[in-house]
């Protein structure tokens, strides 16, 4: 089984998928001076016209931190990646710290594309987009469909799975959906068996949570 987690960041060269949760008031305070102190070390994680860039990202990260763009916001990542490059778990902990938490993520390219997939056929089907930043409303919507396909598919992982009956009852629309999706293709040979899991563990670290999830993708 590949490797995903909730923990730690991998610096392996591969596609990647990190999801985020923002606290916008240690964005403000922390982040902030963080990005004032070390400009020189941050410039080379950004965009062309990094100067320019790190402006507008200071600016949002004061007024609006969550209206970073994934580019800006994956630069930051990057940032802390390559200063923890030995203790993922230090770096995850200072990304908390200056406001951002990255909860989840998925560090395999199959897994990657498989998900990014599953994503495709609900936009699709839903008739929604799903963007890099939605709310967990929204998110958590998905994340259902995503436990109803990859459980059609891995019937064996649904048998006693009280979480799969449940949503099952409440959400009989978008059990169609994903009825609908898995009846139409062969599904076994396009998603990985594990997908499953991956589906359920970001369901239960979004279930509760009251605002914006972000989804970056990252193919270095």
């Amino acid at each position: 089984m590949d490797n995903i987690n909730n923990r730690g960041v991998h610096n392996t060269m591969a596609e990647k998928l990190y999801f985020i949760k923002i606290n916008p008031v240690a964005a403000k305070i922390n982040l902030y001076n963080k990005l004032c102190r070390e400009e020189e070390q941050v410039l080379e994680f950004l965009e062309e016209d990094k100067k320019t860039s790190l402006e507008l990202i200071r600016k949002k990260v004061q007024e609006d931190v969550e209206g970073l763009s994934g580019e800006e916001l994956l630069g930051i990542v990057s940032w802390f990646n390559a200063k923890h490059a030995s203790d993922p778990e230090e770096m995850k902990t200072q990304l908390f710290v200056h406001g951002i938490d990255l909860f989840y993520e998925i560090t395999s390219s199959p897994h990657t594309e498989h998900f990014r997939q599953v994503l495709s056929d609900y936009e699709k089907h839903a008739q929604i987009r799903i963007s890099h930043r939605t709310d967990s409303e929204n998110f958590n919507r998905f994340l259902v469909y995503g436990i109803f396909f990859t459980g059609l598919v891995n019937r064996e992982k649904t048998e006693e799975d009280y979480l799969f009956d449940t949503l099952k009852s409440e959400h009989a629309k978008i059990y169609s959906l994903a009825e609908n999706e898995y009846y139409g293709k062969n599904p076994e040979q396009a998603v990985s068996g594990d997908l499953y899991d991956y589906f359920k563990n970001l369901f239960d670290g979004t279930r509760f949570y009251k605002g914006s999830v972000i989804k970056l993708h990252s193919d270095k």
